[in-house]
């Protein structure tokens, strides 16, 4: 990983999360306000998890879809090595590597979600507006990010082609703003100079 999406994430979570603690004061009067504006995040994280409960049925269905058509083409073993138990389709063929970028399409969320719900919680109690952002980031670069892999399936099964989108990026970027984010407001409630509530 370079060091200019850290950097961008680390500038932009210090920028926005200072302003939002001594300006945004200014714009919120109530506690009540506060609290609708740190449920956007949780919404956004429940909408993007119920998506990839969504997104998991077209692996199913991706699945049973290139198994037949490798035995269509004559491969051998297509069960063993395309039906569950497994998570990837063995081999090279074009059929495994095309099922293989739908079903990573869908893993690869698993690998940051914890991650996003966790920090994105945490951020939004000290910084509901920024997290929110960098948690919608996150939503809509992982949806684009998803839909680049699953496209790659039928353009050869070329995993490059992923980043196709243009906001397929910002994943990274809404993932490491809300680690920051979620770290800070970790450090402010730990410091004393935050509270629940």
């Amino acid at each position: 990983m370079t060091t200019k999406p850290l950097l961008i994430c680390l500038g932009t979570s210090t920028i926005g999360g200072f302003l939002e603690l001594t300006a945004a004061s200014k714009f919120i009067s109530s506690s009540y306000t506060t609290q609708q504006l740190t449920a956007i995040t949780p919404c956004i994280l429940i909408g993007t998890g119920f998506w990839t409960l969504a997104h998991g049925f077209t692996v199913g269905k991706a699945r049973m879809k290139y198994a037949d058509r490798a035995k269509k083409d004559g491969e051998k073993d297509v069960d063993e090595r395309y039906l569950l138990p497994n998570l990837y389709a063995q081999g090279v063929s074009k059929h495994a590597r095309a099922f293989n970028c739908i079903q990573r399409s869908h893993q690869q969320i698993f690998e940051t979600f914890t991650t996003v719900v966790l920090s994105g919680v945490m951020g939004a109690i000290s910084f509901p507006i920024c997290t929110a952002v960098s948690t919608f980031m996150y939503a809509v670069g992982r949806y684009q990010l998803s839909k680049g892999y699953a496209e790659a399936a039928e353009e050869g099964g070329d995993a490059s082609k992923r980043y196709k989108y243009p906001f397929a990026k910002f994943m990274w970027y809404g993932f490491l703003c809300n680690v920051l984010l979620g770290m800070g407001s970790c450090g402010l409630i730990i410091g004393g100079k935050k509270t629940f509530g």
